[in-house]
């Protein structure tokens, strides 16, 4: 399964809510491209919703950490929401727990960019 990516606004905060898959290939080009558009467009906070991603190899990582680092460099805010057991026990491991806000609750993730 393909990367779906549904785009919503709150106040200055872009909402992708993501389902399927982030992996090598198409998907990451696909998000890659729409952050990258954003940003040229103005928008520069970013909610990414993984709830319904079921999957997230090595190349979907390295494009959160560079689409984290481009949208800091023009001075976003780039923060996860809804990582899944799986998806939370991959960032663990690869300690990118670290580096990302990441929050279970909506409001509370909305509320952090103010």
């Amino acid at each position: 399964m393909s990367i779906t990516v549904t785009l919503r606004r709150l106040d200055d905060v872009v909402i992708m809510d993501l389902a399927g898959r982030i992996t090598i290939g198409e998907e990451t080009v696909v998000l890659r491209d729409r952050i990258q558009e954003m940003l040229e467009a103005g928008d520069k906070n970013f909610l990414l919703n993984l709830s319904e991603v079921s999957y997230i190899d090595s190349s979907g990582l390295g494009l959160l950490v560079s689409s984290y680092t481009r949208v800091r460099n023009q001075q976003g805010q780039l923060k996860l929401l809804g990582l899944t057991h799986r998806v939370r026990d991959l960032m663990q491991i690869t300690k990118l727990l670290t580096v990302f806000d990441v929050y279970d609750n909506e409001a509370r993730a909305l509320k952090s960019f103010r």
